[in-house]
């Protein structure tokens, strides 16, 4: 009877296990790049022309390429998905070694780097994040990248607000939901801090549907109850943005 119901608890919970342990681990990875003076339409050239093409080759996935609406500082901001961590790791290796890399950076760099300055954050999606893909609407949409910083010890507070509350009361006020992610290492914020990405049919359609999300009684209510030992977050910076011609995010 004991082999018997060995068997059995074998055949029923291992595969349960197995199957926790190979859940997909994709990382995303979240860059900023600082044009140099006057060659913002030249690092688009180049990520049209050569660079992306390389990152597939490397298996680095292109989710979307944007640049912002107010844009001074010759941003352009993407975001590629790789397997896991260590694999990033990898193919950036690789993506620097391919000579096919190296003959596009060096041809359009013959009059000066493209690039002044680079960052970079690797990010986790979040339990209640919708499946993150490169999408294309009928028509282009306007982007809105979102970070918040939580207060103190109220990140899971933060979050739970949203699984429970804020992404239902988004999607009601025409606000579609692209992703939400933690970032991965301490130091970029893996404590403190939630980024999210929303589309709206435009700049102006956004603003809109969150003048009409929080005067939404639903949304008072969940705030208040939610912060009834003080306040979610410290600091919310929103960054619009326009998709390039060449990001498979539309």
């Amino acid at each position: 009877m004991k082999t018997l119901i060995f068997t059995i608890l074998t055949a029923t919970i291992l595969p349960t296990l197995t199957h926790a342990a190979d859940k997909p681990t994709t990382v995303y990875e979240l860059r900023t790049y600082y044009a140099a003076p006057g060659k913002l339409d030249d690092l688009h050239a180049r990520f049209r022309d050569h660079t992306m093409k390389i990152f597939e080759k490397h298996g680095m996935k292109n989710i979307g390429y944007w640049t912002p609406l107010d844009n001074p500082d010759r941003k352009l901001i993407y975001m590629l998905a790789f397997p896991s961590r260590d694999a990033a790791k990898q193919a950036w290796k690789e993506f620097g070694a391919d000579p096919d890399w190296q003959a596009a950076r060096k041809a359009s760099e013959a009059n000066g780097s493209l690039v002044s300055k680079a960052e970079s954050v690797f990010l986790t999606p979040t339990d209640y994040s919708p499946a993150i893909k490169p999408s294309a609407a009928g028509e282009t949409r306007a982007f809105e990248l979102r970070t918040y910083k939580a207060s103190e010890g109220k990140l899971n507070d933060l979050n739970a607000r949203f699984r429970n509350h804020t992404l239902a009361l988004f999607t009601k006020h025409g606000m579609s939901n692209f992703g939400y992610w933690t970032p991965m290492d301490k130091s970029k914020g893996a404590d403190d801090t939630l980024i999210y990405i929303l589309a709206h049919k435009s700049k102006e359609a956004g603003e809109a549907s969150f003048k009409a999300f929080r005067e939404d009684p639903d949304w008072v209510a969940a705030k208040k109850a939610s912060e009834v030992n003080g306040s979610l977050t410290t600091k919310v910076d929103s960054v619009y943005m326009a998709p390039t011609d060449y990001s498979p995010t539309k």
